[in-house]
C-alpha cells in the first residue's frame, strides 16, 4: 500500500463535546471517527484483497450469501455471548421507529446461522458452504487497524462435524493470505474442547481464579465465563495467570482425536502452524478447533483473521443441533500487513483503453467507439472537456491505460484511428471498423 492521503487513517478519540459538534455552515464534513475511507488509488488495493479472498472461497465451493447490515439485538446477545466485550461494550444498538431493538452487525457467523435456519439451508446437502463479505461495526477506541467500521470476508461450513472440514477452512484462510503475497504471518491453533470436557475444565479454572486477588470487574467476568479471563492482556493479569490450567490438558478423547486429526491434515497440506494453548477467541460460541492468524508488523492489533468450530450455536439460535466452522478475515488489517511488508497488490489500472478526441466531430465518434469497446468487454474511458492532446494524454497515463486511441479530423476523413501502445509508445493506424476487434484481442493477450 502506498503512503498517500488516500490511505485510511484514524485520529485520537475526542471528547464528546468536540466529537459531536456539527460542521459549521459551509464547512466540509469528515467521516465519522474510526471509519476509514478507501479512495483511489488505495481503493484498488482494497478491491484486489477483498476480491482475491472471495475468489478463493468460491474455488472451494462456498456460495455467496448477502446478510442484512442490522439484525435483532437478541440474535447477538444469545449467539455471541453476553459476557463478551463485543456484546457488553462494543455493539451499535438502537431502537427503531417500531420500538424494536436492532444492532448493526458486529460479526457474521450469528447472521449466517440465522439465515440457514430461516431458509432451511440445513435441510439440503450438508455441509452448507457459504461465503460473505462487507462491513461490520464495533464501537471501539479508534487506532491503527482497529476501526469502528471494519471490512471482512468470511466463510461458514454448516452441518457437518468433520476434522477434514476444519483443515479445509484453515487451509483456505492460509491460501487467501498467500494469494495476495502476504508472508510474515503465523497461524496459531488450539482446541477449546466440547460438552464432554469443557464443563469440568471450566470448574477447574473457576477454582483457580477464585484463589486469585481479582478486581471486582474481572471477578464478575470470571463468573459469567472464566475462559474469557485468560484473554486479559494486562501484564499483572498475565503474571497471575501464568500457572492457570489449560484446556488442551483437559480434553476428553473425542476432542483430542479431533484436534490431532486436524493438525495431521494441516501437516499433510504443508500449512505451518503453532499450537497456542492459551488462545481464547473473543466470541463465546467457539468449541473444539480454534485458530487465529497473527502478523507482528501491526503492533498491538496483530490479528488479521481467525475463526473456529461452533457446536451448539445453531441449537442455541432455534435450529437443529448441528455443528459448523468458519472464519473472518480482516481486509483492513491485511492491507496494513501488506504495507508493513512493503508489498502492494492491485494494478492501479482504471481502464484498459483511453480515447483522445480532437474536435467536436471526433469527440462524437470517439464516444461511440468507447461505448462499443465497453460492449465488447474492454474497459474504456475518454478525455472530456476541451483539453489539448498533451493534457489528454496525461489523463491516459493517470488512468493506467494500456492503449490510447487518438482521433482527429484527418483520421475521420481517412476512416482510421491512431492506436498508441502506452508502454512501448509505438503507434499505428487502424481502420475504425476493425479497431474494437483488434484492441479487444490485444487487451485479452495482456491480461
Amino acid at each position: 500500500m502506498t503512503d498517500s492521503p488516500s490511505t485510511p487513517t484514524t485520529e485520537p478519540e475526542q471528547t464528546p463535546a468536540t466529537s459531536q459538534a456539527p460542521a459549521a455552515a459551509g464547512q466540509p464534513f469528515s467521516a465519522p471517527k474510526g471509519v476509514p475511507d478507501y479512495v483511489p488509488p488505495a481503493s484498488a488495493e482494497f478491491h484486489a484483497v477483498r476480491d482475491a479472498f472471495v475468489a478463493r472461497a468460491h474455488e472451494a465451493g462456498y456460495q455467496h450469501i448477502e446478510l442484512p447490515v442490522f439484525e435483532e439485538t437478541g440474535l447477538y446477545a444469545r449467539g455471541v455471548g453476553e459476557s463478551t466485550d463485543v456484546v457488553s461494550k462494543e455493539m451499535y444498538t438502537f431502537e427503531d421507529r417500531g420500538g424494536r431493538s436492532v444492532t448493526l452487525r458486529p460479526e457474521g457467523t450469528a447472521g449466517v446461522i440465522r439465515a440457514v435456519i430461516e431458509h432451511n439451508l440445513d435441510r439440503g446437502q450438508l455441509p452448507a458452504k457459504l461465503a460473505y463479505s462487507g462491513p461490520f461495526f464495533r464501537y471501539e477506541r479508534p487506532q491503527a487497524g482497529r476501526y469502528r467500521q471494519l471490512q471482512q470476508v468470511g466463510v461458514e461450513a454448516v452441518g457437518v462435524d468433520d476434522p477434514a472440514l476444519d483443515a479445509e477452512v484453515i487451509a483456505l484462510a492460509d491460501r487467501c493470505f498467500r494469494t495476495v503475497g502476504l508472508t510474515g504471518y503465523r497461524l496459531e491453533l488450539t482446541s477449546l474442547g466440547d460438552a464432554t470436557c469443557r464443563p469440568r475444565y471450566r470448574e477447574t479454572l473457576q477454582r483457580f481464579l477464585d484463589g486469585l486477588p481479582l478486581d471486582e470487574a474481572t471477578r464478575t467476568r470470571a463468573r459469567l465465563n472464566p475462559l474469557r479471563v485468560l484473554d486479559d492482556k494486562r501484564p499483572e493479569m498475565r503474571e497471575m495467570l501464568a500457572d492457570a490450567p489449560l484446556m488442551l490438558d483437559h480434553l476428553s478423547d473425542g476432542p483430542r482425536e479431533h484436534f490431532e486429526t486436524v493438525t495431521g491434515l494441516l501437516d499433510d497440506m504443508g500449512v505451518a502452524y503453532t499450537v497456542n494453548p492459551r488462545m481464547v477467541r473473543g466470541l463465546d460460541y467457539y468449541t473444539k478447533t480454534c485458530f487465529e492468524f497473527v502478523h507482528d508488523g501491526l503492533g498491538a492489533q496483530s490479528g488479521i483473521g481467525g475463526g473456529g468450530r461452533y457446536d451448539g450455536l445453531m441449537a442455541q439460535l432455534g435450529g437443529q443441533d448441528l455443528s459448523g466452522i468458519g472464519f473472518g478475515l480482516g481486509v483492513d488489517r491485511t492491507l496494513l500487513a501488506l504495507e508493513a511488508e512493503g508489498r502492494c497488490v492491485g494494478t492501479g489500472r482504471r481502464v484498459d483503453v483511453y480515447g483522445v478526441a480532437l474536435g467536436a466531430a471526433a469527440k462524437r465518434r470517439m464516444a461511440l467507439l468507447v461505448d462499443e469497446l465497453r460492449a465488447a468487454g474492454v474497459s474504456a474511458d475518454m478525455a472530456y472537456g476541451d483539453r489539448g492532446l498533451k493534457g489528454a494524454m496525461k489523463g491516459a497515463d493517470r488512468a493506467g491505460a494500456l492503449y490510447a486511441l487518438v482521433l482527429g479530423d484527418r483520421e475521420l476523413e481517412d476512416g482510421t484511428v491512431a492506436l498508441r501502445d502506452l508502454g512501448s509508445h509505438d503507434q499505428e493506424q487502424q481502420e475504425l471498423g476493425d479497431v474494437v476487434r483488434v484492441v479487444g484481442e490485444r487487451v485479452a493477450q495482456r491480461r
